[in-house]
């Protein structure tokens, strides 16, 4: 069994996750053997972790041109368990894993049409004020809302 850091028990964690969206792998996506290209996984992390940032309600004041702060990825990891081909049709769910005073550890994990865990992943955003640079701390509001 792959050994992964931030997973204890990758059947609890997976159970964990609420929030998913679906992607479909394109052909522009894959290699000449119609792999998955390992770098796409992070665009679909990225897609998946706007939507999830929507269905909580950070990026509205994030896109706000008036607002004060904006979200940064501090640092981004795949870990690949399966093979992925074009036209697979795949989940992609996200989870707060843990919120910090101006961080949040987000957790992604792939699923299959067969529901097999293809991919996971981990990584941190910080909120941050768009003219000093410097962390911002959530408020109790935003950090509750990151457990939907």
């Amino acid at each position: 069994m792959l050994r992964i850091g931030y997973i204890e028990d990758l059947e609890k964690w997976a159970e964990e996750f609420t929030f998913s969206v679906p992607v479909s792998v394109r052909f522009s996506e894959t290699d000449m053997y119609g792999h998955l290209n390992n770098t796409v996984t992070f665009t679909y992390f990225e897609y998946a972790r706007i939507e999830f940032l929507k269905q909580v309600g950070h990026m509205a004041d994030w896109l706000d041109p008036k607002g004060t702060t904006i979200p940064v990825v501090a640092d981004l990891q795949c870990d690949y368990m399966k093979q992925v081909f074009f036209d697979e049709k795949l989940s992609i769910f996200v989870k707060a894993a843990s919120v910090g005073n101006s961080s949040v550890d987000i957790h992604y994990m792939a699923k299959n049409a067969k529901e097999k865990i293809v991919f996971t992943g981990r990584g941190s955003i910080v909120q941050i004020d768009r003219t000093t640079g410097k962390s911002v701390p959530w408020s109790d509001e935003q950090k509750s809302a990151f457990s939907i």
